[in-house]
Parts: structure tokens; sequence; C-alpha cells
């Protein structure tokens, strides 16, 4: 038996011991993406081929911390139903052994091809190469090895290729550390994905390190999506341990430069990293985002006791304008709704008190500028104030010791749209104008929202 066969095997062995505790856990999603056991965290390979969607993620499956990383592979042909494939890559080679780290798929003649970056460590002494795997059905990949090494005047900290085409040219975004330990992103470009050619830095500018670029053009403007490592907290941006964002402008390429704006975050909760999109055959920019972030108390989590560790956001489909981007939850879920439990219109600023389950959509039209509060469960609280027009996300913190927030400014809130999954609430204000991402570790026997606010409140259970 080889090594990767090995690997495979050792780690569905272990899914089918832990598996069942893991599905049996109170915080275990209902309609979201989660490990079978292990640890889940950054979305890799988005693509739509042959009319299916796939996703690959990062995958530990022998513990609920890092190392030597697998991709997990699931399907679907409707984005709410996902059926789990045989595992894509496994640490296996030399080099990728000590992890098949993160990366992109495109579809080139008639084949599935994985771009990723092994990882290697000597002594530790990091090593990085950008790998390839090819497969022609889609579900079992062959290695073809390194396509790519660390160039001159950037450190090992050099990992996860995005890779499109554009005509008959294809290109590659990668994240990197410069040897000053400055972060960027540096591009590379191809006719025949075999051949790169160094085309040199994209961005730079800011932190010691950039993960997980990705490069796309929507409505006409050109947006880099990465995640800084590095940025210090200044008031209510940047509060996470890292971050997550994108500059938007136009990139010329045969002058090697990208005008661009200023860093925007992409989500204001307490888990959103490492996003990666893809274009649907519906000609939709569609985003996954891993519910995590790096070094940032995941331990703490209540799920580790029954072995598994982090989740996906759902898909959501992007759009660009007034200059920045709106994130909203793609059409196709809203067929997860099993039935409408409430429809009140709140017409004073009283405390309403409902039961609903743990998976279940709050939808909240606004007609008054008034202040707005949303309790989820004695957990977790989202405010408004219309006279300072601060947005707030209070919860408690995870050590025991107090409680932490995030927060954005809106002149105005129209709309509340809260995704519930048991452990989690994806939060979408003015059409995704303004996100919060979070998990939620509630009391499992608490059921109970309060709302006070003026509007319209429309509540359903969801389900598969």
């Amino acid at each position: 038996m080889s090594l990767d066969q090995q690997l495979r095997k050792k780690a569905l062995d272990h899914v089918n011991k832990l598996g069942t505790i893991v599905e049996k856990d109170p915080y275990y999603p209902k309609y979201h993406i989660a490990p079978p056991v292990g640890l889940l965290n950054d979305p890799n390979g988005w693509i739509q081929w042959n009319g299916t969607y796939h996703l690959f993620y990062q995958w530990m499956p022998f513990k609920t911390g890092h190392g030597a990383k697998f991709w997990g592979h699931v399907s679907s042909k409707d984005l709410i139903h996902w059926k789990d494939e045989p595992i894509a890559l496994t640490p296996g080679d030399w080099f990728d052994k000590d992890g098949c780290y993160s990366g992109s798929a495109i579809s080139f003649r008639d084949e599935l091809l994985l771009y990723y970056t092994g990882n290697v460590k000597h002594n530790n002494i990091r090593e990085a190469y950008q790998c390839l795997a090819v497969s022609k059905d889609g579900k079992h990949f062959e290695k073809k090895g390194v396509q790519i090494e660390v160039p001159k005047g950037y450190t090992a900290h050099f990992r996860d290729p995005k890779v499109w085409q554009e005509d008959d040219q294809f290109y590659m975004v990668i994240g990197a550390q410069t040897e000053k330990e400055e972060g960027s992103v540096v591009w590379f470009s191809s006719r025949d994905l075999m051949e790169w050619r160094f085309g040199g830095t994209l961005a730079s500018g800011f932190g010691y390190m950039w993960e997980c670029p990705d490069f796309f053009t929507i409505d006409g403007t050109d947006i880099l999506l990465f995640s800084p490592q590095g940025l210090s907290a200044s008031g209510i941006h940047y509060r996470n341990t890292h971050q997550t964002g994108y500059i938007a402008g136009k990139w010329d390429k045969k002058a090697n430069s990208f005008t661009h704006g200023q860093f925007i975050e992409l989500d204001k909760g307490f888990e959103f990293y490492a996003p990666q999109t893809t274009i649907d055959n519906l000609g939709r920019r569609l985003l996954f985002g891993w519910m995590g972030v790096p070094d940032q108390d995941e331990q703490l989590q209540p799920t580790v006791k029954n072995g598994w560790l982090h989740q996906l956001t759902v898909p959501r489909e992007l759009a660009f304008r007034d200059g920045q981007i709106f994130q909203k939850p793609v059409e196709e879920l809203k067929q997860l709704r099993k039935q409408q439990l409430y429809q009140l219109e709140l017409e004073k600023q009283s405390v309403i008190t409902r039961d609903i389950p743990k998976a279940s959509e709050l939808k909240l039209e606004v007609q008054t500028h008034y202040d707005i509060e949303i309790q989820l469960f004695g957990y977790l609280t989202l405010s408004y104030n219309a006279q300072t027009q601060h947005i707030r996300l209070v919860r408690p913190k995870l050590d025991g010791s107090g409680s932490e927030e995030r927060a954005a400014v809106a002149k105005e809130i129209k709309e509340i749209r809260c995704l519930i999954d048991h452990s989690s609430v994806e939060i979408f204000i003015n059409d995704g104008e303004i996100v919060f991402t979070s998990r939620m570790f509630a009391n499992p026997s608490i059921n109970s929202i309060d709302i006070k606010a003026i509007g319209k409140l429309t509540v359903w259970e969801l389900a598969l």
C-alpha cells in the first residue's frame, strides 16, 4: 500500500470512528459545510465544472489542530445539497509532505486542474512549492509535481495560487512575503498552464504577509481580494487577529501597474478569512469563506471536545456598486425555507420575544429611522444606534473574561437578514452592504430571540 493510500485509509477510519460523535454535537451545522471530523479551514479549488459545483477545503482529519493538511472535497448540483467526494489530495510526496496548502481549480481540455502549495519543512526551515494535480473525472487526482518555485526576493512564505483565464492567456496570483518581510501579491502568466512566466508584484504595502489572494473583474472593476496579516487595530477596523478585504481599481498588465483605492474589509464579524470566488454558468461571481481566523482562540471553541472545529460560510453572490462589494446569500438558499414561523408588524419599540429553531432565517424590514436591537439566544446582540449610526455586534469572550464586540457604520438601516445555523450567524445588512459573520456558542437549550425595532419581522425555519 502506497503512502497516499495509507493516509487516505487512516483518515477514513478516523471519520468512521468519530463521525457519529461529531454529527450529534448540538453545535454541528445543518446546512453549512463542516468537517466530518477534525479541523477545516480555507475553502480551495472552488469551481463549477461540467455543470457541478466542486468545493475543496483545507482539512486536518486527525485532530482539531493544524498540521499536514489534506484537501477535503464536496460537490453539489444546487448549492444546497453537498455530497462528500473522495479525498482529493494527501500530504504524501516530498514536495508537499508537511501539507497540501491552499490553492485553486481551473478547467482545461476536459480535465480539472488543481494548483496548490506544497509545504515542506526541514529542521524548522520552510520550503514552498506551487504544485499541480489533474483529474479526468473530478474525483480522483494525479499529482504532477512542482510547477513553480519561490522567485528571488521572496521568503518561503509564498503560497495559495489562484488561477484564471482571460481569452487565450492564463494568470496566477500568489500570496507572498518579501525578503524585507512585507506582505505582497505577485503574478504569473502562461499560455498552456504548464510553463509560467513571473510577472512581478501586483500589489504590496502593509502587513508582513498577504494570504489567499483572488483576482477578478466585477461590473468593470478589477478586484484584488486577500487576507493580510500584521495589521494593527484602528478604531472599529481590523479588530480580528488577522483580516480579510480587498482593493479595487484597474490593472494594466502590459505596464504591470495596478491603480487602486484603499483596503476595505469585506466582513466585519468575528470569524471570516481566506475567501475564494468563482464565476458560474449563470455569470454570477460566487464566494465561499472560512468561518474562522488563524491564531484566534480556536482551541477554546466548545466543539473541540467532540472532535471537530470550524465551518464554511454559505455561498454568496457578489456585486460591485457605489465603490464597494455587496454580498448576499445565493438565491438558491431560499429553498431551505421549510416553513414561515412568524410575520409580525412591529409598530412600536417594545421588546418582542419568540422561540425559534437553531436553524432559522430572520428578516427585519425597517421603515423608520429608530434604534434596533436583536438578541439571539441570550448570547449574541446586534444593535444599531440611529443617532451615532453605529452598528455593534457583541458576544461573550470564549475564555469567559467578559464580552467582545465588532462594529460598523451605516447612515441608515433598511433591512437586516440573519442566517442562523446552530453555532453560527451570518448577518447581511442593506442587501449585503455590511456583513457580519460569526460563530455563536449559545446554550443549546435556549431558543428565544428578543427584538426591539419598528418594522416587519419575518422568520423561517430552515431545513434541507
